[in-house]
């Protein structure tokens, strides 16, 4: 009888069972269209102490594990299909002892993926890039905290994943950690929970180099952020590296305390923007050839950095998402494919879709005031109404939810962004400096004004 924790080859019958039963849960929770284009070509193949293995295909498997891998473990919970799923590819033959060794022992493994000769440098993210090497090869001794931010979507995870895989590899015996606030906090509610907080404390100040990601939930938690306050404090006295990312600057976080945002903006603050169009086509050629997309030509790749100008996850996402309906349709992916794709799967065309970003820049344009005042409480009349034109059109333009909205600008309620909507869509029915307002921001956009407008 094997060890605990050894590997059990687990007969064919009994996997396509495991399957089945997974299966089963999936269907129930994504479209049809989305099972059989990426979950149906998963294939099990082993069984490790309650993890279940599935095996993807090459040219879909990162879309499966940055996307659909939470889905899958959500569905195999349900199913008591397996305690874990992990994805691994065609080459896989049998397990190590396990898929985490050499993992840090607090919060979450590193992606090997993600490396600095991996990373494709801009403009728009020199600085960044550029400050998180010098941290890797120099950690505490450079920039600390270096604090990375940008929309989601721009490299700050592949940068923080880089700075550990780097620093693992060529920093003697330093300890890394990575950890996102969300599993930061479900820890430390669990050590309260248990009495465990002086081993939760040691799991983490023990670090050389701790990297945390979206540090801007740690907002309006109040005890998680007494906690990270000092967890900080404990790391940067004894002269331990932080890197730390966010979805926007420190002073825009506003539900967090002061001395939270000071302790962050007393490294390197460094910014993200989105990618130029050469940059976001060096990023699809370097996926294609990892991903060995031998098939797909330049002028094909050209017509999807031009399409797709958010945010390199959606880029990439947009070239697995033409491969994948190539390959079901048994057809090259042309230009002509791609753009026929991108227009039908996005329901809009990616070249129109403005972002909360845009939005945002777009309305601070028409109104002539700085785009950081639309996040912050500045109540002055004309910084008000740009930002509620903002909202307006964030209701109108994109797929937000009010939450969602709210939370972009500044942390605000959802009523207020339903009330700005409310506002604006009364206003627009008269000549006013609102009207011509929303018109401006819409011609920043690359819109045309709506009847309202008119």
């Amino acid at each position: 009888m094997p060890l605990p924790g050894e590997f059990e080859t687990s007969p064919h019958d009994v996997l396509v069972g495991i399957w089945d039963r997974l299966a089963t849960e999936l269907r129930r929770e994504v479209t049809d269209f989305t099972f059989h284009l990426w979950l149906d070509p998963l294939e099990p193949v082993g069984h490790v102490g309650g993890t279940l293995f599935l095996r993807a295909p090459n040219h879909i498997r990162m879309r499966v594990e940055e996307e659909y891998l939470p889905v899958l473990r959500r569905a195999a919970a349900r199913a008591e299909a397996a305690e874990s799923i992990e994805i691994v590819d065609t080459r896989w033959k049998s397990p190590a002892a396990s898929t985490r060794s050499g993992a840090p022992a607090a919060g979450e493994p590193l992606n090997p993926r993600y490396t600095f000769d991996r990373f494709v440098i801009c403009d728009g993210n020199r600085l960044a890039h550029g400050a998180a090497l010098a941290v890797a090869e120099q950690p505490a001794q450079a920039y600390n905290p270096l604090f990375l931010h940008g929309r989601p979507g721009l490299g700050k995870t592949h940068l923080l994943h880089a700075i550990g895989n780097y620093v693992q590899a060529y920093g003697t015996e330093l300890t890394v950690r990575y950890v996102t606030v969300e599993d930061f906090t479900s820890e430390f509610v669990r050590a309260v929970r248990s009495g465990e907080t002086r081993a939760f404390r040691a799991r983490f100040r023990d670090a050389d180099v701790l990297l945390v990601d979206d540090v801007q939930f740690l907002a309006e938690k109040l005890r998680t952020e007494e906690e990270f306050f000092h967890t900080f404090n404990a790391l940067y006295e004894a002269g331990s590296q932080l890197v730390i990312t966010s979805d926007r600057r420190p002073r825009a976080i506003e539900a967090l305390e002061i001395r939270l945002q000071e302790r962050f903006e007393c490294g390197l603050v460094a910014q993200l923007d989105a990618p130029s169009f050469e940059a976001r086509l060096a990023i699809l050629e370097q996926r294609a050839r990892a991903d060995a997309l031998d098939g797909v030509s330049s002028d094909t790749l050209a017509e999807i950095a031009t399409a797709v100008t958010t945010s390199v996850r959606t880029l990439e996402g947009a070239l697995i998402r033409v491969v994948a309906y190539a390959s079901l349709r048994g057809e090259p992916p042309t230009p002509e494919l791609a753009h026929h794709v991108l227009n039908s799967l996005y329901g809009v065309n990616p070249r129109r879709q403005a972002t909360l970003d845009d939005i945002q820049n777009a309305a601070a344009t028409a109104l002539d005031v700085p785009p950081d005042s639309l996040l912050a409480r500045d109540r002055r009349p004309r910084v008000a109404l740009a930002r509620q034109v903002a909202m307006y059109l964030a209701r109108e333009l994109t797929d937000a939810s009010l939450p969602a909205i709210g939370r972009h600008f500044g942390g605000r309620n959802h009523t207020t962004v339903l009330h700005a909507h409310r506002h604006i869509s009364i206003e627009l029915g008269k000549r006013s400096e609102t009207t011509a307002a929303v018109e401006r921001a819409r011609s920043q956009l690359g819109q045309p004004p709506s009847d309202r407008d008119e």
